[in-house]
């Protein structure tokens, strides 16, 4: 890749991440009056609907607390607004999204912070757990540090456990990849953050879980749900692959054999990268497909062919740092691919922000910038994680 194109994807990542980004949602989503964050927004920022998604708490205050630490802005001046911001949304946390029963947290809440549901998974835990972690970091809050190792044991108990109520029968065991992958990267999170002493336990158990039961050389693809021992189901949810996924978990697992020095690791994180690519990248219309099928059958879920802005996020940074990693230019080329698409369809030029949801064929399907499952979190991370690596390029990945 050449040194002005770097230097023209720097700017891109850092000032749509700083100066339009960040500004949408501290404007429009920050609640000043009773703390925490909406996230349900039309194109410009209207408020459209004021109930609280409880992860979208977790993860704004994690991402306000990864720029408030992170080496790239120490001398940014809005950093005082950043850490005000995040204590209010810590306060609101912690007072309202714990289900005071059973120690539990909510998924959606009212604005005022009343529960509304819960689900029976445990992302909600996993969120906020990197959210305290980030703050404990940030303020040196030994309180922080013991409320993001208790949010991260509660997730792993709570997935890992028999539920109360399981979602399925026993007639057809199963499990997703989902767990595994988010138990990684919040490990890795915490490592950092809080120097959480089970991190390498978990992650190594998770990625040895993922290249044992979800990663098939043989038919070179990463599933996203099979039998309990790795078995392919002959139905739908086992045929059905979600590329955006499996590209999330690829630099999940690049970015520990970056940070062990474990080129097996890194391998291992290109490998999916390359599987779930050549499956999920569009060829007739460009970007990434949300599902695809295992066998080429059909698949059930009528959004299949559509195309999310979390998938292009995911695989901008996997393709980013294959290609830091490796120095393939095949991975330089498919991070132009999926920047180039991303930035022409997704990207809101008048606004800011990106649209979240695209017909196959790159046409917007719906104004809004964010609801209880989008919002300032899987753009930001990516546009700061790009940031950071094309800045820390080795010297022979850069054509002058």
């Amino acid at each position: 890749m050449e040194k002005d194109q770097i230097e023209q994807f720097i700017r891109c990542y850092r000032d749509n991440l700083l100066d339009e980004v960040l500004p949408f949602w501290m404007e429009h989503g920050v609640d000043q009056d009773l703390g925490g964050i909406i996230t349900s927004l039309d194109r410009s920022g209207t408020v459209i609907d004021d109930d609280k998604g409880v992860w979208q708490q977790g993860r704004f205050t994690w991402l306000l607390g990864e720029l408030f630490n992170h080496r790239l802005l120490q001398d940014h001046p809005q950093r005082q607004s950043w850490l005000e911001t995040a204590e209010r949304n810590l306060s609101f946390m912690s007072r309202f999204c714990f289900d005071t029963e059973d120690g539990r947290m909510w998924f959606h809440l009212t604005r005022e912070g009343k529960p509304i549901r819960k689900r029976r998974y445990a992302f909600s835990e996993s969120f906020a757990a990197i959210a305290y972690g980030e703050w404990a970091q940030a303020t040196g809050s030994e309180e922080y540090a013991q409320q993001a190792e208790a949010c991260f044991e509660a997730f792993v108990t709570q997935s890992t456990s028999e539920p109360d109520h399981p979602k399925f029968t026993d007639n057809r065991p199963s499990k997703g990849i989902g767990f595994s992958m988010i138990a990684i990267v919040t490990a890795q999170q915490l490592r950092d953050s809080i120097q959480l002493e089970t991190a390498d336990a978990w992650i190594d158990r998770c990625i040895a879980e993922i290249q044992r039961d979800f990663c098939k050389p043989d038919l070179e693809c990463v599933m996203e749900n099979v039998g309990l021992q790795g078995e392919v189901l002959e139905h739908f949810d086992g045929r059905t692959l979600n590329p955006g996924h499996a590209m999330e978990a690829a630099w999940f697992i690049m970015s520990e054999g970056v940070h062990r020095q474990d080129t097996a690791l890194q391998d291992l994180g290109c490998q999916m990268l390359d599987w779930m690519w050549q499956r999920g990248w569009d060829k007739e219309h460009g970007g990434l497909l949300y599902f695809t099928s295992l066998d080429g059958k059909p698949i059930q879920e009528y959004w299949q062919d559509m195309k999310f802005w979390w998938p292009h996020n995911e695989a901008i940074i996997a393709t980013l740092m294959a290609w830091k990693i490796t120095g393939d230019e095949k991975y330089a080329t498919w991070h132009r691919q999926i920047h180039e698409w991303s930035h022409n369809h997704f990207h809101d030029v008048e606004y800011g922000e990106w649209f979240g949801y695209l017909r196959r064929d790159g046409q917007v399907v719906t104004p809004l910038k964010g609801n209880l499952w989008k919002g300032p979190f899987h753009l930001p991370r990516m546009q700061l994680i790009a940031w950071d690596l094309l800045e820390t390029l080795p010297s022979e990945r850069v054509m002058h």
